[in-house]
């Protein structure tokens, strides 16, 4: 650490995802230097948050939605008059444009290792710099925590055990019986393209919900609320998405129609072979892909982090503040752990957090 170059500044941003570049934007809106007052920090190789990340098939119009991001449109940073863009690469160029617009210098690739306290001042830890800062805002979001739920007997399976995050494409899984997890709109879509090459089996904790109505603004918000209200009172958080339920696609009516959406509740065990139900029925798989989610990646702030029974009690307008430690937001948790609720909670941050560091 001794040889570590260090930086003093007042706020320090922890990742340039959706949530972190709005931070920044609201931040120099009220008059923060980039660089100075406050610094962008961001463990990815270039800009992009997590969408540079997803699989190449992923396009913005199989995705809930996503909204610009305030000051610049996504629309104006479109090179082409296509109806479907490639998301993991138009959004990491929007983002990457919308920097530069604004002046957002990102410290990158820059890993946080850890926080702590040390005479009244957040020292963030990196790969190569320590920083100190007054107020942090941590927008690291949840792409690098991948949640698989533990089950009897995972050690013992010979085949391959896939998250979300490590799908890239659908041929790979040709010839392979798949056991697919999950009920989120990324089980549905990984299921749709998989299902077009090879056999699968489909798992849900829970029978899923179809939602016939179109997901409007009323709607996003009465889900938002729902998460909210979780976090206020110390909860996990639940994502935005599980409790919005399934949008009724095209996609998806053509897959009822291919037998597809046959869905099969959780198994109980896995086997050498495959899984396991409690009546003991069994299904052979070759892959068990897991699309049960992520959680937030907060495991570098685990020594500034007031924790009860397991949780932390959020507070302030949008419930981006740590209740008792208001010296720290975390954005892009929570409520603000989707596009629907990111560039609202980044400006509420920045607003809360300066009013906090001026007493």
């Amino acid at each position: 650490m001794a040889n570590k170059i260090r930086y003093k500044t007042k706020i320090a941003v922890i990742g340039a995802g959706q949530a972190g570049l709005s931070t920044a934007y609201h931040l120099k809106r009220r008059g923060l230097e980039a660089g100075r007052d406050f610094v962008v920090l961001d463990e990815a190789p270039s800009p992009g948050g997590a969408w540079q990340f997803r699989w190449p098939s992923l396009t913005l119009s199989t995705v809930n939605r996503i909204h610009d991001l305030p000051g610049m449109s996504f629309e104006d940073s479109l090179e082409t008059d296509a109806t479907e863009v490639r998301a993991s690469v138009a959004v990491p160029h929007y983002y990457e444009l919308y920097e530069k617009k604004f002046g957002l210098q990102v410290y990158r690739p820059l890993k946080v290792e850890r926080v702590y306290w040390h005479n009244d001042r957040l020292h963030i830890d990196t790969s190569t710099a320590l920083f100190s800062a007054l107020g942090l805002v941590n927008a690291t979001g949840t792409w690098q925590n991948p949640y698989i739920p533990k089950y009897p007997g995972a050690d013992l399976f010979e085949g391959e055990q896939l998250h979300t995050r490590d799908f890239k494409s659908a041929e790979y899984f040709t010839g392979k019986h798949v056991v697919i997890v999950g009920a989120g709109i990324s089980a549905i879509q990984l299921l749709d393209q998989i299902s077009k090459v090879t056999t699968t089996t489909w798992v849900t904790r829970r029978p899923p919900e179809f939602r016939e109505e179109p997901f409007d603004d009323v709607a996003g918000h009465n889900a938002v609320a729902m998460v909210e209200e979780r976090v206020r009172k110390g909860l996990p958080p639940l994502s935005v998405v599980s409790v919005t339920g399934l949008p009724l696609s095209p996609a998806v009516i053509d897959m009822k129609k291919r037998g597809v959406l046959n869905r099969f509740p959780m198994f109980s065990e896995i086997t050498k072979t495959g899984v396991k139900w409690p009546d003991g029925r069994e299904e052979k798989a070759d892959v068990i892909l897991w699309n049960t989610g992520f959680k937030g990646a907060l495991s570098h702030l685990d020594a500034v982090l007031p924790r009860e029974e397991g949780g932390i009690v959020m507070a302030g307008s949008l419930a981006t503040m740590v209740a008792k430690e208001p010296r720290i937001h975390l954005v892009g948790y929570g409520p603000s752990a989707s596009t629907i609720g990111a560039n609202r909670a980044g400006g509420a941050a920045a607003r809360e957090l300066m009013k906090t560091l001026e007493k």
